[in-house]
This record gives C-alpha cells, structure tokens and sequence, in this order.
C-alpha cells in the first residue's frame, strides 16, 4: 500500500497487521496477535501522564516463548551473558564452556571497543573454548575445564580472572562448573566465575543478562571489599557495552560536567571497576534491560541510587545531562548548562546540514535492548518520524517506557517473525529501516534503505554530541544514497520489457 496511507495511521495500521495475521494457522494466529497492536492514547490521559509519565501505551504481549516453527530474530541465554554482559570486560578471559560453535558463533562480533594490548591485558577479541567432543559428553568436562583453566593462568598470567560461559551440554550433563571454580580460586588466588547461562533457558537472550548479573552479585560483589576511596562526584556507567566507542564519548560528557566515572561498564571494564562500583553515589544505566537487576541490588544492599539516561540526540543530552546533575549539587548543575550551551554550535550546524536532508522521512525499528526507544528522539531532532518499533527480547516494561517515547499510531511488534517484518515494511514503506544484520540483506532487497542498528554498520560511536554528528551523516548517506535510483525491481523490468 502506499506509503501515505500508513503513515503514522492507527486505523490503517492495525488493517496491516489484521492482514498479516490472517495468513496464520488459527492456534498461531491467536498467540501472535497478542504481540502486535498500534500505540494507542493511554486511558485517563491526564491522570496517567502525571503518574507514568507516559505520551501512548505500546501494550503487547512480550517475553514468553516464540512459536515452534516460526522463526524468529532472537538470541539465547548463552548469548545475552557472553555476548553483552560479560564478554566485554577486558582484563578477564571468558570461557566459553562447551562444543566450539557457540564461541566461535559469538566471536568478537560486536565491536566493543577497548584499551589495552591484547592478549596481554585485554582479551575481548580473544576466543576461549573448551571444545567439547563426544567423550567429553559422556564422561563429563569437569577435568578438561580445570586443565584449560591452567593453562589460561600459565600463558596469561597478567589476566585478572575467568568467566565460564557454559553452553546447552553443560546444564545436560551436569558439570560441576562451581566446584571447579572454587578449586581454582582458591588455586590460583583469581576470581573465577560460574556463568550457568546454558543457551536453553529462558524464552530469550534476556534471561541470560538476569543471570550474569547474578553472577557479578554473587561472584564479585558480594565477596570482593576493597580499599577504593571514594569521592563525592563518583559515579558508575552501566550497561554501557563501548560499540564504536559510545562509552567514550558518554564518559567524556559526564566528566566534562563535572563527575568522575569510576565504573564503565561493561564495555572497556575492568574487573576493579565492577569490584569497586557499590562505593559510587549514583549508577547511571544505558540499557535497562540488560542491567537493571545489579542497579536494583546495588540500591538495596548498598544504597546505591540509580537512573535512566539517554544520550543518543541534542534533545535527550540535555535532558539527560540536566536529570543528571540535578542529583549533585549547584556547582555540576551550572556545569551541565555551561556544557550543553557549549555544545549548541555543533548541534545547529549538524541540523543545519542534515535535517532539510531528512526532515519527514520515515523510520522503522527492530532491535534488542535499549533502541527501539532511545533513538526515537534522535531521528526525531532531524526531523525524522518513527512508523514502527519492536524488540525481540523486551518485557512489559520496556514497552512501558517505549510509550513515552513513541506517538500515537506507531505500529508496535514484539518477538516479530521474519514472515511480519517483511510484510510490515511492504506494507509501511519506510524511507529507512533500522534492525539487525539478518534483517539487513532482505530489506534492502526490498528496495529500502537500511542501517544496522545493533553495531552501528561498522561506524560510530552514536552517543553523545558527536555521535550525533556521525549518527546524522550515516542517516543521510542510507537515505539519500544515489544507489536506491540505479536498479529496477525484478517486475518492473517485466513489465518494462
């Protein structure tokens, strides 16, 4: 359908997913439509607005089980510990307990930028695999893991400690992954950290963030103390993973205003940051969904106060950076205004530049973690507009905060199959779509353009004033890209000919 007659129209866009849902079996089609809807007005706008804070309502049903047989977009267990929470941090080598496939999979695939030498004192883009065969499944991996974790201490002595990752095998057979841990600690004096985030559990990569955060309470925090002095301006960036350098440039803000990070992780972490971050006085969190659960036990075993805050766009900096302050004292609220305003001119001459480029282009988002949300106001502040958002590992609560982002009439989808998204974007024909790679190669054979939004397409970083800069350019390079005006669609050329 034309692309005006989705634009932003909830009556519209709920006559696109009644069609999608139509194709379905009817046991399916009830289950996915419950994981579908169009943002709506909340009900008693004032009264609720004043409680939530909220601009719509994205209610959808999220964070059960995809349904056998229709593929979906989403990590496991195994691959939201690894792969987000733990993976990042720098001076620790990470084990990735089991068959080589999984490890390999997850190797060094999203660009967590860090300093150090590598294989000295950094080890991120290393790969640790216990590479289990046959008999290791028959008769147990616990000797082999003790033997690997030797070796790992003989050849890096420089490595502060070792996560174990286990995969899908490790919960089956029943390795004893925490007595060799404590064997080797006690061994070796190096914290050593048992991970059961076996790919299996859970509905999605979401459970194995809940459980690697467990693992930093149970593992790190709550057995370390230390001799930190802390300071009255100390804070911690969490859930902050450094793709294309953005923890840089958020660090670079927060300390421009006054505040010194103590604590940047995971990305670019060290194991001393995440040991001394309970002395900060506040925990700043990126991704919510992914580190929210230490945050909240920070708060209550440490009284660790903690916050939301969002740097992708001028208009959420400011925003974010005036919240910030407002938890210090008038000496760092002063500086927050003097570094916005100094910032200004950069901000006018990007928009300047970019947003006649862009303003009225439309956007649809399909990513993990924190985007579908925080980005919303950053193509907005270039005059774009979001048709579409979705998450493929989101709670209730993410779709909570996403209606304050959000206006009405968004089409909204959770866990989306392959067979939706496809009809979505035909249907909605956004000038840009914004997903993850498997997304990438049949959107753009679809003829629209797209960035991918999970490692910024090999550019970045994206936060922060200039990110904003670098994220403005890249919009405009997909958009605007002469390529889009060079090809014809295969029946067009039919019909040409």
């Amino acid at each position: 359908m034309p692309l005006d007659d989705y634009t932003n129209n909830a009556e519209l866009h709920e006559r696109l997913i009644a069609e999608v849902l139509a194709a379905y079996p009817d046991k399916s089609r009830k289950r996915r439509q419950k994981h579908l809807a169009v943002a709506k007005p909340i009900q008693g706008e004032a009264e609720a607005d004043a409680e939530a804070g909220s601009a719509t309502e994205c209610a959808v049903k999220s964070n059960i089980k995809s349904v056998p047989g229709v593929m979906t977009i989403r990590g496991c267990a195994y691959a939201g510990s690894k792969g987000v929470v733990w993976g990042p941090i720098k001076d620790m080598v990470h084990i990735s307990h089991g068959p080589v496939g999984c490890g390999h999979y997850s190797w060094s695939q999203r660009r967590n930028y860090y300093t150090g030498t590598t294989g000295v004192d950094s080890f991120v883009t290393m790969q640790f695999t216990s590479d289990f065969q046959e008999r290791d499944i028959v008769f147990g991996g616990d000797k082999k893991l003790e033997k690997l974790i030797d070796e790992i201490d003989t050849l890096f002595p420089l490595s502060k400690g070792i996560s174990i990752q286990s995969e899908c095998p490790i919960g089956l057979i029943g390795d004893d992954i925490e007595a060799v841990s404590r064997k080797k600690n006690k061994e070796t004096g190096k914290t050593i950290v048992p991970v059961r985030c076996e790919g299996f559990r859970g509905v999605s990569q979401s459970l194995g963030h809940h459980i690697a955060n467990d693992c930093i309470r149970d593992w790190v925090l709550d057995k370390k103390d230390n001799d930190f002095e802390a300071g009255p301006y100390d804070v911690n960036v969490i859930g902050d993973y450094n793709i294309g350098g953005d923890a840089w440039a958020s660090r670079r803000l927060l300390e421009e205003i006054g505040l010194r990070v103590v604590g940047n992780w995971s990305g670019d972490a060290t194991l001393a940051e995440i040991e001394r971050s309970p002395k900060a006085k506040l925990n700043l969190i990126h991704c919510y969904r992914s580190m929210n659960y230490i945050c909240r036990h920070m708060e209550e075993k440490y009284g660790v106060a903690w916050m939301e805050y969002n740097f992708f766009g001028p208009s959420q900096i400011a925003a974010s950076l005036r919240a910030i302050a407002a938890r210090f004292d008038q000496t760092i609220q002063d500086n927050a205004e003097r570094v916005i305003a100094s910032y200004q001119p950069m901000v006018d001459a990007v928009l300047a530049r970019y947003k006649p480029r862009l303003e009225g282009k439309t956007v649809m988002l399909y990513v993990g973690g924190l985007r579908p949300r925080h980005v919303v106001t950053a193509y907005e502040d270039l005059g774009m507009q979001i048709v579409g958002a979705g998450y493929e590992f989101a709670h209730n609560d993410d779709y909570q905060r996403t209606g304050h982002y959000v206006k009405e009439g968004t089409l909204i989808y959770d866990d989306v199959t392959g067979y939706e998204l496809e009809r979505f974007i035909e249907g909605v024909r956004p000038d840009l779509v914004g997903s993850g790679i498997k997304e990438k190669y049949p959107t753009q054979k679809l003829g629209v353009p797209f960035r991918q939004m999970h490692s910024w397409d090999y550019s970045g970083p994206y936060h922060g004033y200039d990110g904003f800069a670098i994220f403005a350019r890249d919009m405009d390079l997909a958009i605007n890209n002469p390529v889009w005006g060079l090809f014809k669609a295969p029946w067009k050329k039919e019909k040409a000919a």
